[in-house]
């Protein structure tokens, strides 16, 4: 029996490991904010939370934005938010199917805050992903899909007017 209390303390004790596919994500947010560098983009935030309306039972629901920065490499600067998705592997799908309707849709409701608390909702912007293939044997693969959706789509089905 003390044997088996002696585990349980050390389980206790132990700092629980953090779960891998967050630390994934943090590498693939990491090497996504490099790529964007190297290719002219200047970085206005990262990880940008607002709330975007409340559920059928009232919670509090809220979007984030992977990161925010500007595209200087055309000339104009265009306002970029942009979703990074992080795979070991494109075996099943490529990491930017996952950038489905509900993803996109909650991206477009967190930019129209962005842009309406800083005042900037005539501003040229777009949405893009970056793609990143992290296999543990091979040189990650980062690709930026610019312009990757519109919220054209979105205008249509009514919450966009309505106030959040």
């Amino acid at each position: 029996m003390p044997e088996f209390l002696s585990k349980i303390r050390s389980l206790i004790q132990s700092p629980a490991p953090a779960a891998q596919h967050l630390a994934l994500g943090a590498l693939g947010e990491r090497m996504a904010v490099e790529h964007l560098k190297r290719n002219g983009y200047r970085i206005v935030a990262t990880n940008f939370v607002a709330p975007i309306g409340r559920s059928l039972t009232g919670r509090q629901v809220t979007g984030e934005i992977d990161i925010i920065a500007y595209d200087e490499s055309a000339g104009t600067p265009t306002l970029a938010f942009i979703e990074v998705k992080t795979r070991t592997s494109a075996d099943v799908a490529a990491p930017q199917a996952a950038v489905d309707l509900r993803k996109q849709r909650q991206i477009t409701r967190a930019a129209r805050v962005y842009r309406r608390i800083l005042r900037i909702e005539g501003e040229p912007h777009r949405y893009d992903v970056v793609s990143v293939i992290a296999a543990p044997a091979a040189r990650a693969e980062v690709t930026l899909l610019r312009g990757y959706f519109t919220e054209e789509r979105f205008r249509h089905s009514g919450w966009w007017s309505k106030e959040i």
